[in-house]
C-alpha cells in the first residue's frame, strides 16, 4: 500500500501505527498522520516511528486507504471537510466508536468501507479486532483489511450491529482489566506487599489464565471450579464476589458501555 492517511492522531492511531512499523507491516514512509490543533502531538509520531505528517488536503486525492481515527463527536465535521478531496478510489477505515457506516457513507460517499473496532494492545501485535464491511468492499480489499489488522492482532468479522458488543467487550475491555489490577494492588498494599510485587504476581495470573483459556478446552467454569476446593480460600474469595453481586456488576458495565455506543451512533 502507498499511501495511508489517518485522520486524527489519538492512542488508538498510535497504536495502529506503532504496531505496523514495528512489525514491518507498513513502510513508516507510506503513512501520514493529521489531527484537528494539536502541531505537538503530530511532531512527535513524526519523530518516534518516522511517519509523515500531513500539511494539506488536497494530499489525499492519491491516497490507498484513509483511516478515520478522530474523536467519534469530531466525526462529522472532519469528513465533511475532507470529503472534496478524496478520491473515488480511496477506501476508508474507521475505528470510531458508534459511526455507522451509513453515516460515513453520507458524508464520504459510496466507497469501499469498513469499521473495526481494535484496542490498544495493538502496539504489542496483540488487539482483539472486530471488522464489518459495506457492500462495495471488494474480496481483494477485504484480504488488505484483514491483513492490516492481523498483523497487530486477532480479527473476528461480525454484523455491524454487532460492533457495539465488541466495543464493550474487546475495545474497552483492557480499560477494564487495568481497573482490575489497580484494585488488587490497592489490597495488596493493605497486606505489605509493594505495587511491584502485586504487579508482577497478578500480571502473571492474569496472563497464565488467558494461556490457559487460549490453549485448553475447558470452559471458564470448569477452570474455575477446579482452582476452588471445597471450603478453601479461593471458594471464601469466590463467595464475597456472589454476595457483591459481582456478576451483575460486570453484566452492567458492559451493558453501559454497549448502550453508550449506540447512543454515540444516533449522535448522542
Amino acid at each position: 500500500m502507498q499511501k495511508i492517511i489517518f485522520i486524527g492522531a489519538g492512542s488508538m492511531a498510535e497504536a495502529l501505527i506503532q504496531g505496523w512499523v514495528e512489525n514491518k507491516v507498513v513502510n513508516p514512509a507510506a503513512i501520514f498522520v493529521s489531527n484537528r490543533s494539536n502541531n505537538d502531538r503530530l511532531q512527535q509520531l513524526v519523530t518516534d516511528y518516522g511517519v509523515k505528517q500531513l500539511t494539506a488536503y488536497d494530499e489525499m486525492v492519491d491516497a490507498d486507504l484513509i483511516i478515520l481515527a478522530m474523536k467519534p463527536k469530531d466525526a462529522k465535521e472532519a469528513m465533511n471537510k475532507i470529503q472534496p478531496f478524496i478520491s473515488s478510489n480511496t477506501a476508508i477505515l474507521s475505528i470510531l466508536a458508534g459511526i455507522s457506516i451509513e453515516t460515513i457513507e453520507q458524508h464520504l460517499g459510496q466507497r469501499a468501507i469498513a469499521r473495526v473496532m481494535p484496542n490498544t494492545s495493538a502496539t504489542i501485535g496483540m488487539s482483539a479486532s472486530g471488522i464489518a464491511f459495506n457492500s462495495l468492499v471488494s474480496n481483494v480489499q477485504r484480504a488488505l483489511y484483514r491483513q492490516l489488522l492481523e498483523a497487530v492482532g486477532i480479527v473476528i468479522e461480525v454484523e455491524e450491529d454487532k460492533l457495539h458488543a465488541v466495543t464493550a467487550l474487546s475495545g474497552s475491555g483492557p480499560a477494564y482489566l487495568y481497573y482490575l489490577l489497580e484494585a488488587f494492588e490497592r489490597v495488596g498494599s493493605e497486606f505489605g506487599l509493594t505495587k511491584e510485587i502485586v504487579r508482577q504476581l497478578m500480571v502473571q495470573t492474569i496472563a497464565g489464565s488467558a494461556e490457559m483459556m487460549k490453549t485448553g478446552k475447558d470452559e471458564p467454569e470448569v477452570l474455575r471450579r477446579k482452582v476452588t476446593s471445597p471450603g478453601g480460600t479461593t471458594e471464601a474469595g469466590i463467595r464475597a464476589l456472589e454476595a457483591m453481586q459481582f456478576n451483575e456488576a460486570i453484566a452492567n458495565c458492559i451493558r453501559s458501555a454497549e448502550t453508550r455506543s449506540r447512543e454515540l451512533a444516533r449522535g448522542e
